[in-house]
């Protein structure tokens, strides 16, 4: 049987944790295997690798990233709306909200 050595550890990964970039936008609803694995470890790490959690780990990065790509699926959905909506009809409704909240 193999064992593994902890400090073998891919020491790129401890320094820049998964993050969805800014500007990405996500294509998909679902977040890839390889994104998921790539979180999971750095779950494993964050509790500095213990072993025996890793179907929790896989789990909970599943739901994070899935969280992620729903909320920017439905920003973009809400980004498109205001690029469509006339600048003059924004300016009618700040000046409604204005007027209510002086009132």
């Amino acid at each position: 049987m193999a064992t593994k050595k902890k400090g073998n550890v891919d020491s790129e990964l401890r320094s820049t944790p998964f993050q969805p970039q800014a500007g990405e936008t996500p294509k998909r609803q679902s977040p890839s295997h390889e994104e998921i694995r790539k979180r999971a470890y750095e779950i494993y790490l964050e509790r500095d690798g213990r072993p025996g959690d890793e179907l929790d780990d896989w789990l909970r990065a599943e739901r994070e990233l899935e969280k992620v790509s729903l909320f920017a699926r439905d920003w973009d959905r809400i980004q498109q709306r205001v690029a469509q909506t006339p600048k003059a009809e924004i300016d009618i409704r700040h000046m409604e909200t204005k007027e209510r909240g002086s009132q």
